[in-house]
């Protein structure tokens, strides 16, 4: 293929053909990586390994347009001199270096990902910060691996020939009417630009990061040849990274706080169905039946069919999420993981190995699925649960009647639901199905038959979560006439809570409380306890429930174990609320900076910090357990039961 220049081109379509220039590199970059790490990925089929090449378009794009964004600016602003030959070849020389150091992060990834088997992280810089030989080892690293560094050279020297291969038409007379267009061109440019680093156009489309590499993979350690590394670097600069921390020895952290659950039930297992209900935004604020003391007893709350399920279930007075953002509840649900300082998928450890109830029922023989109304991909969630070992996920591209959809986040809850009871009924039993709904969400509509249908309240979200409330209601009316429901164990919980009209919900532990009920309509599972339950306890407490048989790992508690050693635990902005018996312990991450009887002070307005030394001294010594238990472990990799050390 010849080199030399060819005719002189518009200026957008030379931006074109370099942007295209990138893709194709990208992918020789991919390939390269595969080549020299085949051996971590023997497993996978021709087949999956083009599916990965195929989903990695999607994170090259990402990385080549944040990479080159100044680069874009500059070719496409709508004015005259950038058609200057010092212009352009500053343009050029940027465009050379820029692209120049992303293909070094990748080609350092050739041969480093065998000692890390992930892709690097922006945790390497702060890894390597305090290094006082970083020229030995930049050294040694470089003659150990001479050819490829040799290979980077003339892949860059090709690199800058193919970059001259085109030129630029001289600059046209700036008119007005090329002002115009030139300024459309810009937009446009934008608007594409803004929907490629995106991921997609749709509105619920969350910014792509690392754990969407889950969809096109079946196992979180073939991520990496989804990805590429600036783009890993780049999503993780920000990030939270966990320090390692060493409070107690490990006989002594074990006997505080222990995430991995031995069973100790003599029956047989019982092979229920499993089915997970949770709803968007359904804080307890909004349940008559868990707040009958507000209002001096005259609050009805806005979910009448959930209040009636509520004195059929086993719940709690103390209920709460792990977390304030719907995409921090799926790992805590299904895989009884946390987000702590920020949400686990959007984390550097998204990649580690972990289990989940699906993947452990899965094993047992179940048929597991997901159901979300949104549009596949919305909100990472095809991806998380790929990974968890879900087989069957069905979303808006399943359902296949968008006349049925809200125009902003997905498929109606109501007929949504209906979908699924009829799509469970296919299953063959046992089978394990989560749903998560999407109605009860900004911008609060109900479909137009129901407007005025629902009590409003003074709140936004307690219209259409009444309209959710009535969806559940006519899922569970058509559940009932199937074959499979009195063999169903039913978990209704929600994502997290929301905005907050009642005082007693205007505090910490409000912020965070939510319903969890466990509705086993075959069974005598009810009643109402006062014992602190969380999100990361739906997992142990259901597999706990079913005799489950085999060691697993999860961060949570049995809520149906008698033992009241257990504690609840979520974190905001750095901060860490721990609560145990009747208190609340906050804490900065260093030291306790708050303490309140739950009890006695709803409202926390009597802060005991200090006053209550013993209880102090005990909540901060589980805390210390558990921020050491969780950070070793996510730094190590350790979240299954086989990874113990």
């Amino acid at each position: 293929m010849s080199l030399r220049p060819k005719q002189p081109n518009s200026i957008y379509l030379n931006l074109l053909y370099r942007l295209l220039l990138l893709l194709i590199l990208y992918a020789f970059c991919r390939f390269g990586f595969y080549l020299t790490n085949k051996s971590q990925f023997a497993h996978l089929s021709v087949t999956e390994i083009a599916y990965t090449f195929l989903g990695g378009l999607k994170f090259d794009i990402v990385a080549i347009l944040y990479i080159n964004s100044l680069y874009i600016v500059l070719q496409t602003l709508p004015l005259p001199f950038k058609y200057l030959n010092g212009y352009q070849k500053f343009s050029k020389w940027l465009f050379i270096v820029t692209n120049s150091i992303g293909f070094l992060a990748n080609f350092i990834d050739f041969a480093y990902y065998k000692f890390t088997l992930k892709r690097t992280t922006g945790s390497v810089f702060s890894q390597f910060s305090h290094e006082q030989n970083k020229l030995k080892l930049s050294a040694d690293f470089l003659l150990e691996y001479w050819y490829l560094l040799i290979i980077f050279i003339f892949f860059i020297i090709a690199f800058t020939k193919l970059y001259d291969k085109v030129k630029i038409q001289k600059a046209p007379r700036f008119t007005w009417k090329i002002y115009l267009v030139q300024f459309v061109a810009l937009l446009i440019t934008g608007i594409l630009f803004i929907i490629g680093v995106r991921g997609g156009w749709r509105h619920s489309t969350r910014p792509i990061t690392l754990s969407n590499a889950g969809d096109f993979v079946k196992a979180p350690g073939d991520m990496s040849l989804v990805l590429n590394t600036p783009f890993s670097i780049m999503k993780t600069l920000k990030a939270a990274t966990l320090k390692p921390v060493q409070y107690f020895d490990e006989k002594t952290l074990d006997s505080i706080y222990n995430p991995i659950h031995i069973p100790t039930s003599k029956g047989n297992f019982k092979p229920l169905n499993v089915v997970f209900l949770i709803i968007e935004s359904l804080g307890k604020e909004h349940i008559g039946a868990l707040n009958q003391d507000q209002l001096n007893g005259k609050y009805k709350g806005y979910t009448p069919f959930i209040d009636s399920l509520v004195g059929q279930s086993f719940t709690s007075g103390q209920t709460y999420a792990n977390g304030r953002k719907s995409i921090d509840a799926l790992p805590s649900v299904i895989s009884g993981i946390p987000s702590i300082k920020e949400p686990f998928v959007l984390s550097s450890y998204s990649s580690n190995t972990t289990t989940s109830i699906a993947k452990l029922l899965g094993d047992k023989g179940y048929e597991t699925a997901f159901f979300h109304g949104a549009p596949n991909g919305s909100m990472g969630f095809s991806a998380y649960t790929n990974l968890a070992g879900i087989k069957k996920y069905y979303g808006k591209n399943e359902y296949h009647n968008d006349a049925d959809f809200d125009g902003i986040w997905g498929i109606w809850d109501e007929p949504f639901m209906q979908y699924m009871a009829q799509t469970i009924n296919t299953f063959k039993q046992p089978f394990f199905s989560a749903f998560f709904s999407v109605s009860s969400h900004h911008p609060f509509k109900v479909p137009e038959k129901y407007q005025g249908k629902f009590p409003k309240g003074p709140l936004q979200v307690q219209e259409p979560m009444g309209y959710t409330d009535m969806s559940i209601r006519k899922f569970f009316d058509s559940a009932k006439k199937m074959p499979w429901y009195n063999n169903t164990l039913f978990v209704l919980c929600a994502d997290h809570a929301t905005v907050s009209y009642l005082p007693d919900y205007q505090t910490i532990q409000g912020y965070y409380s939510i319903p969890i009920l466990f509705y086993y309509p075959g069974g005598n599972l009810k009643g109402k306890s006062n014992k602190l339950i969380q999100q990361i306890d739906i997992m142990p407490t259901v597999l706990n429930y079913l005799n489950y048989d085999q060691p697993y790992f999860a961060f949570g508690f049995d809520a149906l174990n008698a033992d009241n050693h257990n504690f609840v635990v979520n974190n905001n902005d750095g901060n860490y609320n721990l609560y145990e018996g009747d208190y609340l312990l906050v804490n900065d991450g260093i030291k306790s900076i708050s303490l309140y009887n739950l009890k006695l002070d709803r409202r926390n307005t009597n802060n005991l910090i200090n006053k209550a030394p013993f209880i102090q001294q005990q909540m901060e010594q589980k805390l210390k357990a558990f921020i050491q238990q969780y950070n070793n472990r996510m730094i190590n990799n350790q979240l299954t039961y086989k990874s113990k050390r």
